[in-house]
């Protein structure tokens, strides 16, 4: 026998047969939210939004499958069998991948590989071992209608951080374009190339004896600034993973997700937006592992790897070392 509630959920509509408002949220968790214990709890709570229902991950899977009228969903993968995820996070991909639903998966970080290979290339937001303040300034963004409207939501002005992210993407695509020296490319891409601004290596640049060993030097260079320093003032993920990923190339070797996010340098959270940012912005390329398809793999894509050995070239051939 079906439930009232079940009945209001999957038509998406409450008691006085309005439409779900916009402040509720469906949460997955295998732990009721209510109690408070969770982080994913804590945050519906904090931020003011509206339980809609509550779902185990073995009620998820039927229930997806069927109907899922539900603005956002946050779903806590946190002591869950890999099965069960292995089944429901594609579901939730699907509703993500539509723009019928915001998804928002907390997650730890050994399931990271697990978690990023079922969602694919799905707008999911992945927060990894979230603080409650992390938690609540995502679901403040999944609720809210536009990002362009909000300036400041949540801990710390997430909405802004986010803002600044995907401006900063869009720079270093365009300059990676202006890199391969492709104006075909760019123009594909939708970016507009400025020749008189396209970087030229200098007819003697040889991009063909590119050695690893200097890509490696680099990286380690880098790091060892926070030993001095301490961690957080250099913090560039993008540019790091540009270096891991190159010298993953050169060496031939593959780089899952969560070897990227160590790679990265700074949590985890902040690594998989950042992925995820590059991925959409044509950088970066999702490889599945054919051996194991609860993880996949990370690649520069081919105008991100022109456009870092025009860059080694570039620098070879000004006499300076990779930055």
């Amino acid at each position: 026998m079906t439930r009232q509630s079940d009945v209001e959920w999957l038509a998406g509509t409450g008691a006085d047969g309005a439409g779900a408002d916009r402040r509720s949220v469906l949460v997955i968790a295998d732990e009721a939210p209510i109690s408070g214990r969770t982080t994913g709890g804590m945050a519906v709570l904090a931020s003011g939004a509206r339980l809609q229902a509550h779902l185990s991950w073995a009620e998820a899977g039927p229930r997806l499958e069927r109907q899922a009228l539900c603005r956002v969903i946050l779903a806590e993968t946190i002591g869950v069998a890999d099965a069960v995820l292995e089944h429901v996070l594609p579901l939730l991909a699907d509703l993500a991948g539509m723009r019928d639903a915001s998804v928002v998966i907390v997650l730890e970080p050994s399931q990271i590989d697990l978690v990023a290979s079922a969602i694919g290339a799905a707008p999911v937001d992945l927060l990894c071992a979230p603080s409650v303040a992390e938690c609540v300034g995502s679901l403040c963004l999944a609720l809210s209608p536009t990002l362009e409207r909000v300036h400041e939501i949540g801990p710390n002005g997430e909405a802004a951080r986010l803002m600044r992210l995907n401006e900063e993407i869009a720079r270093i695509a365009e300059t990676l374009t202006r890199l391969t020296r492709g104006e075909d490319e760019a123009v594909r891409v939708g970016l507009v190339t400025d020749t008189s601004l396209s970087y030229r290596t200098g007819p003697s640049a040889d991009r063909s004896d590119i050695r690893v060993r200097d890509v490696r030097d680099t990286i380690r260079a880098r790091r060892l600034r926070d030993q001095f320093f301490g961690a957080g003032l250099f913090e560039d993920p993008a540019w790091d993973m540009l270096l891991d990923l190159f010298a993953a190339e050169l060496e031939r070797v593959q780089v899952s997700v969560s070897s990227l996010c160590i790679a990265a340098a700074v949590a985890p959270t902040t690594a998989l937006r950042w992925i995820a940012r590059m991925t959409e912005a044509g950088l970066f390329e999702r490889r599945p592992d054919p051996f194991d398809r609860r993880r996949a793999f990370m690649v520069l894509s081919a105008r991100a790897s022109l456009g870092m050995r025009n860059y080694v070239a570039a620098v070879r051939h000004a006499g300076v070392a990779i930055g």
